[in-house]
């Protein structure tokens, strides 16, 4: 079922993006993998925290730049260097609200053009724990479900629900001001949410 609702993601990027062949793309913290059923020419380059990506630079079908950085602080690259900034689910677990303001200010920095996803808070079953309407629960209930994650060795789980900051819609407005928005949804529930600035259409010459 995440495969069905990535393709269809993927589908409304390149439709409302305007996504052309050779367009310069930087993901901010995606793998490769997200990348290789699409079948446009696309020159794609993936930023994650150091280590993260070590191991995945195997074969694919086409070729990645990688960079090791903190898409919330200072990076050693140039204003506008990519056609398009791309991030799927990352937002929400970069930390503080500083840290995301810091991140959206990194998108905005790096392309004229951007497409953020995050998941809703309205969707019932929350992603990372599947426990429903979790981001309604009391702090102390929220606490007693890590602990218990804690305890029964769930990792990902519990460093999952302790760090994510999930974002209303009306933050994701004032982060990217300038930003459309694209809601996915399911069974009449808001799943996700992107952010998106499309690619401008050239002008016809006279």
């Amino acid at each position: 079922m995440q495969r069905h609702w990535r393709k269809r993601r993927m589908e409304a990027f390149i439709e409302l993006m305007r996504l052309k062949q050779g367009s310069r793309i930087i993901d901010l913290g995606g793998l490769p993998e997200f990348w290789e059923t699409i079948a446009l020419d696309l020159d794609i380059t993936l930023l994650n925290l150091p280590g993260v990506l070590a191991g995945e630079r195997g074969a694919f079908t086409r070729q990645y730049q990688f960079v090791e950085a903190d898409a919330c602080e200072l990076l050693d690259l140039a204003d506008n260097s990519f056609d398009i900034a791309f991030s799927n689910g990352v937002i929400e677990h970069v930390g503080s609200l500083a840290r995301q303001k810091a991140f959206a200010k990194t998108v905005r920095r790096l392309a004229p053009s951007y497409w953020i996803q995050t998941p809703s808070m309205w969707f019932p079953i929350e992603a990372h724990c599947n426990l429903p309407f979790w981001w309604f629960y009391p702090p102390s209930l929220k606490n007693a479900w890590i602990r218990r994650w804690q305890r029964q060795g769930q990792e990902f789980k519990w460093k999952q629900m302790s760090e994510t900051q999930v974002l209303s819609l009306g933050r994701l407005k004032t982060l990217f001001p300038e930003a459309k928005v694209y809601t996915e949804y399911v069974a009449g529930f808001p799943k996700s949410y992107s952010m998106y600035v499309p690619i401008q259409k050239e002008r016809s010459r006279q």
